[in-house]
């Protein structure tokens, strides 16, 4: 039988972040291409706890449906989360827990795009929600990263070109792929823009408590009084992803949409984990796990930073972020990147991701890779940046 699908499906590729980890099924390769947090951060131990307590205690609240919206007390005690933490919760807004912080990106785009619609993103940026947002037939309009963030000024230069501009997506805390942490003359000036140009901005924050050096920045949401910001949040790095927590917040009648939206997809989030997620908000110390999990991701960054200055070749260039998972690398003028990280991954059998993943146009020239230090051990970051280092020198000598 012959296949036809969808137009706004036809046109989507695989994840080449999902393709190249299909190399790492194989025990022998190192794998730098991955973004999961590093298995010692999970709390395995006061998870365990937690389900116990809950299946013997209230075994049919955690197996039985529930409300759309999410489980009451999480998005409660979320709710003041945001407004203590964050100062990001206002009179005018609501909070809706999503299927991880990914399905926002699906509920905001689904909500409020139209086929043909623009969404101006960072370029490059999270391969998950550009395929996101390509699968609802937007336009994506890319605005470049410099080392304190997006670039205002293309980024005006956008919002006055794309007439039908629906939002602005944008990483604010070390940025995935690229690292970056957005200055906070940029993040008002993301604010102003999107209130001259009359768009909404979609905030990511899954790596926000991952910092490990550098101080706070508010994030956009704080700055948000008439009603324009989509804060996206996550469980998935400080507590497991696996649990599939995530959650919104934004205006009220934004919500509402999303959770109309959400009803169509899975009728609510995992509700089991959204017991275990708040369970471990209430009874156990969340500041101090995070100050553990910075410090297993300070040491990981430090070290793999150690040894890319150790083995990588002068002419590969990286930033040093402050915080997230990741670092992103560049390859010198004129190199060829994926035949680079093909080379590395099939004669060293180390993965990396190339950074045409990340781009908004993939068909654009990229020179950069990026490169993952949660997910492997020491001893992989060791002997992984040793081989990298070999496949570069070789590479880049041919």
């Amino acid at each position: 039988m012959q296949y036809t699908f969808a137009d706004r499906i036809s046109s989507l590729q695989p994840s080449a972040i999902r393709e190249i980890l299909k190399f790492t099924a194989d025990p022998t390769v190192i794998s730098f291409a991955a973004g999961n947090p590093a298995p010692e951060a999970f709390p395995v131990k006061e998870v365990a706890e937690i389900s116990s307590r809950i299946f013997a205690e209230r075994p049919i609240d955690a197996l039985q449906y529930s409300i759309t919206e999410g489980y009451t007390p999480l998005r409660d005690r979320m709710k003041n989360f945001m407004r203590d933490r964050y100062n990001s919760y206002r009179d005018f807004d609501e909070l809706i827990v999503t299927s991880g912080a990914q399905q926002v990106m699906e509920l905001t785009t689904k909500a409020l795009c139209n086929e043909g619609d623009t969404i101006i993103c960072e370029a490059p940026s999270f391969i998950g929600s550009l395929n996101a947002f390509r699968s609802f037939g937007v336009k994506l309009r890319g605005v470049p990263v410099e080392s304190d963030g997006i670039d205002i000024a293309q980024l005006e230069e956008a919002l006055k070109e794309e007439k039908k501009a629906k939002f602005i997506y944008v990483i604010p805390n070390f940025q995935n792929p690229s690292g970056v942490t957005m200055s906070l003359e940029k993040r008002k000036a993301v604010y102003d823009l999107a209130g001259k140009y009359g768009v909404m901005i979609l905030e990511d924050n899954p790596y926000g408590e991952l910092r490990v050096k550098g101080e706070n920045i508010p994030t956009i949401k704080s700055m948000d009084i008439d009603g324009r910001v989509i804060y996206a949040g996550t469980f998935s790095k400080v507590l497991s992803p696996g649990i599939r927590v995530g959650y919104a917040v934004a205006p009220s009648p934004v919500i509402q949409k999303m959770v109309v939206c959400k009803q169509v997809t899975d009728v609510h989030t995992n509700i089991f984990g959204q017991m275990l997620a708040d369970e471990f908000m209430a009874n156990y110390d969340f500041d101090a796990h995070l100050e553990k999990i910075r410090g297993i991701y300070r040491n990981k960054m430090g070290l793999m930073l150690d040894l890319m200055k150790q083995h990588l070749p002068g002419s590969v260039t990286w930033n040093e972020p402050e915080g997230g998972l990741f670092i992103w690398c560049t390859l010198p003028e004129g190199a060829d990147m994926l035949g680079f990280c093909k080379e590395a991954v099939e004669t060293y059998r180390v993965a990396v991701v190339p950074g045409t993943a990340f781009l908004t146009d993939e068909s654009a020239p990229c020179s950069s890779f990026r490169l993952n230090f949660s997910t492997p051990t020491d001893q992989q970051l060791v002997e992984g940046m040793e081989k990298l280092g070999k496949a570069a020198a070789k590479y880049l000598t041919v």
